[in-house]
């Protein structure tokens, strides 16, 4: 199974270790954000891997909303929690860091799962700099380099029909909002079986501590990032 390594299971719950946290980043999303950097001081499990982990779980529906309230820490035991068409992730002290919304036809089979999987959050490791760094430049805008925080808001699926077969994942639009220091970045796209358009998705972003746009900054930024995937 796909997520196997990456998640320690028990009677009790779940949780996730630095390692297998990073290694999941950096190995299936192939994002290099330095949150998910296994020594990193504000360390957190990728927002990928729980959506990830949850769909393996209870496999995908023709609509799934998945929105994020927390990040979650390195071996923090964790425990779903199931109401009506509610599931939420839940620490032991019932803090909630992830709530999936999920209705219609559900559909089990890991052989289209993992796939869907492994291509949706690939899509981590093409928001920067290829999909970001235009919206920034539009903006006039960047994340601080001191201070880097790009987290997920929330996830979306919706399935005009479940898919039978491998599904093909196509970006459709981006666009990013400012207020303030704080913007909201939109990724969408198409969902296509064997050529046919059978559903669309979205993945909304929260970048922390803009500034001013600077080119050199910038390109620098761009180079680090770069060299980080290269020593990876």
């Amino acid at each position: 199974m796909l997520l196997e390594k990456y998640v320690n299971q028990s009677s009790a719950g779940f949780s996730f270790s630095r390692k297998q946290a990073s290694e999941f980043a950096k190995q299936v999303a192939t994002d290099f954000n330095p949150i998910h950097d296994e020594d990193a001081k504000r360390f957190c499990v990728p927002g990928d891997l729980l959506f990830s982990y949850l769909l393996n779980r209870y496999g995908i529906t023709e609509h799934l909303s998945c929105q994020f309230s927390g990040m979650v820490g390195a071996d923090v035991p964790l425990q779903c929690k199931e109401q009506d068409n509610l599931i939420t992730i839940c620490d032991s002290q019932d803090k909630t860091y992830l709530s999936l919304q999920h209705n219609g036809a559900c559909q089990h089979d890991l052989a289209v799962i993992e796939p869907l999987i492994r291509d949706y959050v690939k899509f981590s490791g093409q928001n920067f700099p290829h999909i970001l760094l235009p919206l920034m430049q539009k903006h006039q805008v960047m994340i601080n380099p001191q201070r880097p925080l790009v987290i997920y808001e929330s996830m979306a699926l919706s399935f005009n029909r479940l898919p039978k077969q491998k599904v093909d994942l196509c970006l459709t639009a981006s666009s990013l909002s400012i207020e303030g220091k704080r913007g909201n970045a939109l990724l969408e796209f198409s969902l296509t079986e064997q050529g046919e358009l059978i559903g669309k998705g979205e993945k909304r972003m929260i970048l922390s501590n803009l500034m001013p746009y600077d080119d050199v900054q910038m390109q620098q930024m761009v180079a680090e990032y770069n060299s980080r995937k290269v020593a990876a």
